[in-house]
């Protein structure tokens, strides 16, 4: 069955989305080549690394309909992870919301303009 193996962050300005991500959780960012492209390393253990990529064209609009795959990542604390987005520049778009059974999930914009997930793990969640 395929799976996600890469994914792909597109910035307007890069070196804004790097100190970004680095910030929040700690993220690896190298130039590969003399591409305008960055491979990202996430971390060791379970999960995906992917790429950072100019934008083409203009940066999602505020309020837009989500037009893209969400990522989301797991976090020990999602109070935590979401002080440090905002701290970092970017928002908080879906506060803290129980997921029952799953754990506790919320949405956040980066200084890009895109969305992606947290969430912390809690069965007991309701």
């Amino acid at each position: 069955m395929p799976r996600p193996v890469h994914f792909e962050i597109h910035a307007t300005d890069p070196e804004r989305a790097i100190t970004f991500y680095t910030t929040v959780f700690d993220w690896s960012f190298e130039r590969w080549g003399s591409n305008p492209y960055w491979l990202i390393s996430t971390g060791d253990g379970p999960g995906i690394d992917g790429g950072l990529v100019p934008r083409q064209g203009p940066a999602p609009m505020d309020n837009a309909p989500v037009n893209a795959y969400p990522n989301t990542m797991e976090v020990s604390e999602l109070d935590l992870a979401l002080r440090r987005v905002q701290q970092a520049g970017g928002a908080v778009i879906v506060p803290k919301t129980a997921v029952p059974g799953v754990g506790w999930l919320g949405y956040c914009k980066d200084t890009e303009g895109n969305i992606f997930g947290l969430l912390e793990n809690d069965p007991s969640a309701e």
